[in-house]
C-alpha cells in the first residue's frame, strides 16, 4: 500500500497535558516504528521547555507544513499557530484554550486545503476548554463544526478502534438519559451507513460485517425487559439490510465482546457510550485508537485523557498516539 504523499499534522492537545511528552517520545522512536512523517502544530517554546524536563534529547525545526517531510528524519516538525503556550506540566493557564483550539483549527485547515493527509489530535482538557466557553461536548462535534459548510454539517461518528476490536457508540457524550431521547431508528441507520461506507473507503473491508447491539439487558427478552429492540432497532436493522449492509442484530450487549464473538464482524455498534468503550478499553486499553467518521478528511486520535498527574515526568506511554499515527497513515494511503 503506498504511503500519504503528505505528512501528518498532529495537534498541540492540551499543553500542560502529556500531549508534548507523548509527541516527543512518539518522534524518538521513529526510526525504530518506522512511523509516518507528522508535524507538531503548537509552540516550539513549550516542546523544547517539555523536552528538557523529560531529558529527551531531541532537536525541533520550526517549519511550514511543506517542509516538515524532509525535516522529519532528523527534527521534530513544529509548525507555528501564533501565540505562546506557557502552561506548565499539571498546571493549564489562561493559555491553554486559546492555544489547544488554534491547534485543531489550523491541522483542520491544513487537511482541508492539501497540506497534510489527515488530521492527529493529542487529547485535549474539556474542563478546561468549558471555562473558557468552549461550547461542543468533545473533539468529534468541534470537528464536524469545522467540517460544515453552507450546502452541509456532517453527521461526526465516533468510532474506537484497534487490531483486536472496533467499536462505534449510536449517541456519543450525553447523560445515559439523553441517550435514550436521542436513541431512534433514523440515527442509527445514518450511524451504521458511515461506518459501513468507511470501512470499505478507509479500511479496505470489501463487505463490512457491522454487529448491533440491543440496548436493554440481553436485548430486551423478547420484550419482557423493553421494547426499544423490537420499536427502533430491529425496523432500523430492516432498513438496513435492504440496502444491502451486512447489519447483525439486535444481538446482547453481554455476549458480544469475548473472543469468538469478536471475530464474527467488523465493527460492533452500540447503543451508548459506555455499552461501547468499556469493552474496547477492556481489551485494548493502551493502543485503541479513537478514529471520526463521516467527515471530509481523516482525523485520528490516542484514545486517553490529558494525564495532569504524570505529564512531564516521563511516565507518559505514547503506544496509543504511535497506534493512532499509523492508522491516519494507513486510512489516508487507502484513500489516496
Amino acid at each position: 500500500m503506498a504511503a500519504p504523499a503528505k505528512p501528518l499534522a498532529l495537534t498541540l492537545g492540551e499543553p500542560a497535558g502529556i500531549g508534548p511528552d507523548i509527541t516527543i517520545a512518539a518522534w524518538l522512536r521513529r526510526r525504530e516504528l518506522g512511523l509516518p512523517a507528522f508535524y507538531l502544530l503548537g509552540d516550539e517554546a513549550l516542546i523544547a521547555q517539555r523536552a528538557k524536563a523529560l531529558g529527551a534529547e531531541i532537536r525541533i525545526a520550526a517549519v511550514s507544513p511543506g517542509d516538515a517531510e524532509s525535516a522529519f528524519a532528523d527534527a521534530l516538525p513544529v509548525v507555528a499557530t501564533g501565540g505562546r503556550a506557557t502552561a506548565a506540566p499539571g498546571k493549564p493557564d489562561a493559555s491553554s484554550a486559546p492555544a489547544a483550539l488554534a491547534s485543531i483549527r489550523q491541522a483542520v485547515s491544513d487537511v482541508r486545503t492539501g497540506r497534510a493527509s489527515a488530521v492527529v489530535t493529542n487529547p485535549i482538557a474539556k474542563s478546561v476548554l468549558y471555562r473558557a466557553g468552549f461550547r461542543h461536548p468533545g473533539h468529534t462535534e468541534f470537528l464536524a463544526e469545522l467540517a460544515a459548510t453552507d450546502a452541509s454539517v456532517p453527521q461526526p461518528v465516533m468510532m474506537l478502534w484497534s487490531p483486536r476490536l472496533a467499536v462505534v457508540p449510536v449517541t456519543i457524550h450525553v447523560s445515559l438519559r439523553e441517550a435514550l431521547t436521542q436513541l431512534t431508528s433514523e440515527l442509527i441507520i445514518s450511524t451504521v451507513r458511515i461506518v459501513a461506507t468507511e470501512l470499505t473507503l478507509r479500511f479496505g473491508i470489501a463487505r463490512p460485517r457491522v454487529a448491533v447491539s440491543g440496548l436493554n439487558p440481553h436485548a430486551g427478552e423478547d420484550g419482557s425487559l423493553g421494547h426499544e429492540e423490537q420499536t427502533v432497532i430491529a425496523p432500523a436493522l430492516k432498513a438496513l439490510r435492504h440496502d444491502g449492509i451486512d447489519a447483525r442484530g439486535p444481538l446482547p450487549a453481554d455476549t458480544m465482546f469475548h473472543e469468538a464473538a469478536r471475530n464474527t464482524y467488523d465493527c460492533a455498534v452500540c447503543m451508548y457510550h459506555d455499552q461501547a468503550l468499556i469493552p474496547i478499553k477492556t481489551v485494548a486499553f493502551d493502543d485503541a485508537v479513537n478514529v471520526t467518521l463521516g467527515l471530509p478528511f481523516i482525523r485520528t486520535s490516542p484514545d486517553h485523557g490529558t494525564a495532569f498527574d504524570i505529564a512531564g515526568t516521563g511516565k507518559a506511554n505514547p503506544a496509543s498516539l504511535i497506534a493512532a499515527l499509523k492508522l491516519a497513515s494507513r486510512m489516508a494511503a487507502a484513500n489516496s
